[in-house]
């Protein structure tokens, strides 16, 4: 699920080019967009705990500012100054969101492991604005449901849900809802969003699971956050 939101980084320089904005640091998946920030100096620094392609690898030995960091680093959640506390800004994807706005970014609608967890629950408890970017639907399924199909990140963490067709709020943010309306940006609630999509791909059957557990997730704390159930 993560193509969405490494691809917001091609235009983040042409934002921040024209607003003269720099960031003290980037941190995430490292990629040679990061380093691309990093070496025209958009950012003074990337946090690094996992490089994603060459370009970032090739990085770390060239650049001094791009530091390889421990996972307790990143985001130990006893750790208070872990770098995931101290994001202004993180960018999650999803290849689910439900209408409490929890994120599944681990199984697909049809209960199938997909990816890993990574840094997702941690850095969007840490942050201080957390956006989840993701296409309103993937292969005439909507990726706004009723409930997701196992939880990762919890809606409580989560601020908005930017999409194509729209962008949602979590009510839970009324600061960030007016000041969006102050700016004259247009928004919707995710229940508009889920039956907009809807009326065009029709509501899809739910995947059936048996009571056999295949999986547990664990959120930051270590405590079990929901249990991965075989498809039937």
């Amino acid at each position: 699920s993560g193509g969405s939101s490494l691809a917001v980084c091609r235009y983040l320089k042409d934002y921040m080019k024209e607003n003269e904005i720099k960031g003290s640091f980037v941190s995430g998946g490292a990629t040679g967009y990061l380093v691309e920030l990093l070496e025209e100096g958009y950012f003074g620094a990337i946090l690094d705990t996992q490089s994603f392609d060459g370009a970032a690898a090739a990085s770390v030995a060239r650049n001094a500012n791009h530091l390889e960091m421990s996972s307790s680093m990143y985001a130990n959640p006893h750790n208070k100054s872990c770098v995931a506390h101290q994001l202004d800004v993180m960018i999650l994807s999803a290849t689910e969101i439900d209408e409490d706005y929890n994120i599944n970014s681990l199984t697909g609608s049809t209960g199938m492991i997909m990816g890993a967890v990574g840094g997702a629950p941690d850095t969007a408890a840490g942050a201080k604005l957390t956006l989840v970017v993701a296409p309103t639907m993937r292969k005439r399924i909507p990726i706004v449901t009723d409930k997701v199909t196992n939880v990762v990140t919890p809606g409580e963490t989560v601020d908005i849900l930017v999409t194509e067709r729209g962008i949602c709020v979590n009510p839970n943010r009324k600061d960030l809802q007016e000041k969006l309306d102050e700016a004259g940006i247009k928004t919707k609630t995710i229940q508009q969003l889920k039956e907009e999509v809807e009326y065009l791909t029709g509501t899809p059957e739910k995947t059936e699971f048996t009571d056999t557990i295949v999986g547990i997730i664990e959120y930051r704390d270590g405590t079990v956050i929901d249990v991965i159930r075989q498809a039937k």
